[in-house]
């Protein structure tokens, strides 16, 4: 039997059967708790790549102005700041931040730009784009939340803190694999990791 990565299908039928539910065929079922599933599983996709990995990062994209000269962000697109990899955005005199959709010039106070501007950007990508260890992270996550907000016993769940807390630690290694150097010495994820633990997310 080949083993091929989880999908979003696969992640839902694992929550609904944290609450005693039997498996659906499809994500349009129709059954309430899986809508509910699938509306948990996608906001804890957000919530953990709004962070920013390796994954999900664009890396100096030029954004041209519109019509308008308006520099409009792509719809997937929940942080962008001005690209470290472009010497000329070290410059004082650029200062370009996200405001909505768009990137708004902080220095002269509007929207409208003639030049194109080169930017970082994380950015959501569907469940089913994610590497295996993200995905698995996230339907622990989201099937723990589900089923302690659906049935309210934590002595019902298979899935346990410590399940949750070694899928953590697998997306980390694999996230420091990716980058081939110690996931610590990066910045951003250091951030994530001591916010998980003053919040004790797990």
């Amino acid at each position: 039997h080949e083993m091929n990565l989880s999908t979003k299908l696969e992640a839902v039928n694992v929550m609904l059967s944290l609450i005693g539910e039997a498996a659906v065929n499809s994500l349009s079922s129709g059954l309430v708790d899986a809508e509910m599933a699938e509306t948990i599983l996608d906001n804890i996709t957000r919530s953990v790549q709004s962070t920013g990995w390796s994954f999900n990062e664009e890396i100096a994209y030029t954004i041209s102005p519109d019509s308008n000269g308006h520099l409009n962000l792509p719809a997937n697109c929940v942080r962008a700041d001005l690209s470290q990899t472009v010497s000329k955005y070290r410059d004082s005199r650029f200062d370009y931040v996200q405001r909505g959709s768009k990137l708004y010039d902080k220095v002269n106070h509007t929207y409208v730009v003639s030049d194109p501007v080169v930017v970082d950007m994380v950015v959501l990508l569907d469940f089913e784009e994610l590497p295996e260890a993200a995905r698995r992270f996230i339907t622990i996550r989201a099937g723990r939340s589900f089923q302690e907000r659906v049935v309210g016993s934590e002595t019902l769940s298979s899935l346990t803190a410590d399940d949750e807390n070694t899928a953590w630690l697998d997306l980390l290694n694999s996230e420091s694999d990716v980058n081939d150097h110690n996931i610590f010495d990066d910045s951003s994820v250091s951030r994530v990791v001591n916010r998980s633990i003053t919040n004790r997310i797990f």
